[in-house]
């Protein structure tokens, strides 16, 4: 309920009664440190803190939240080495949203250590492997931590006058090896395309695409999984596809709005994934954001999403949401 999950959208059931939540576990802190070096480089380090998705108090009484590692990571020339958004990942493709993503449905996302090398607009990059299995006729999630070999992704920023276009391709292996007769190996990859493009009076169009063999955790907050077991315990990697747009109007230099869709389809293989698992999600989004000075932000944002599983049961979620930012 702090933010929307797509796989987690509920279906089938009786309506529920609104729901009203306040917190502010959106809140976080980034601390930048800058390091000039005897040979006229630069050493750069972020580290960064939230409190979503973490324990911690209760409403109850104290409200209290755990941090949690959000960023972590130094660059040096070229290099960075630590914790960050995948390079799979363009968060300049994401609109200005109230809830934590936006395009949730149609975007790939994740943060997670790497070795990346940028030049210009190309990067390569190494990232840690984490493969998310469905058990064999349904079932809880696995996820298996049996990768030899680290996430390789290559992506290329073309930068123009009219805004930008970000191409990015994955290649990865998933493995499962339960040390108990089980131990497979599948190849997943995948292509994902965004940008952005601006408009004369100000205004600007984001847009997302995603697409492939066993994407699993990278697209939509892992609303499928990147491979299902077979009977005989091989992996079989699911195909999936992702998109979303978002177009921003400008109404003066202090107020903004931004209406927003995005989707996810899987094609899942019922006779082993079970027929209660995600075959798709949509979303769509409009709000209204005022800036009375520059480093305050209020907005309120309307939300509808979707959901449909193999089983052809559907559920649908209505979200209204208000907001205070202080970004100093």
């Amino acid at each position: 309920r702090d933010f929307y999950i797509p796989s987690l959208t509920p279906v089938g059931g009786v309506d529920e009664d609104p729901q009203f939540d306040a917190h502010i576990r959106t809140s976080r802190f980034r601390f930048a440190t800058s390091t000039p070096t005897a040979e006229g480089d630069t050493i750069n380090g972020v580290f960064e803190l939230d409190f979503l998705v973490t324990s911690g108090g209760d409403e109850r009484i104290s409200n209290s939240y755990t941090p949690r590692v959000r960023h972590a990571y130094l660059t040096y020339k070229n290099w960075l080495v630590g914790q960050t958004w995948t390079t799979f990942m363009d968060v300049y493709s994401l609109p200005e949203s109230l809830d934590f993503i936006g395009t949730t449905d149609g975007i790939t996302f994740g943060r997670q250590v790497m070795v990346r090398y940028t030049n210009g607009g190309l990067q390569i990059a190494l990232e840690n492997p984490e493969s998310t299995i469905t058990p064999f006729g349904g079932g809880g999630r696995i996820t298996s931590d049996d990768s030899s070999v680290p996430d390789l992704v290559a992506a290329y920023t073309s930068k123009q006058d009219w805004g930008y276009v970000k191409v990015a391709g994955l290649l990865r292996q998933l493995s499962y090896d339960n040390a108990a007769g089980i131990d497979a190996d599948e190849t997943s990859f995948g292509v994902s395309v965004t940008g952005k493009y601006n408009l004369a009076n100000g205004d600007d169009i984001r847009f997302t695409f995603n697409s492939g063999k066993g994407l699993g955790r990278y697209s939509a907050l892992n609303a499928a999984n990147g491979a299902v077991l077979t009977e005989s315990g091989d992996l079989e990697a699911i195909d999936s596809t992702g998109y979303g747009i978002a177009y921003r109007h400008k109404w003066s230099d202090k107020a903004r709005s931004s209406i927003m869709f995005s989707a996810f389809e899987a094609d899942n293989d019922a006779t082993l994934t079970g027929m209660a698992v995600t075959e798709s999600t949509y979303s769509t989004r409009v709000n209204y954001l005022y800036s009375p000075t520059k480093a305050l932000t209020v907005g309120a944002e309307y939300a509808f999403a979707h959901r449909e599983v193999e089983a052809g049961l559907e559920g649908d979620m209505n979200r209204f949401q208000v907001s205070a930012k202080y970004a100093f």
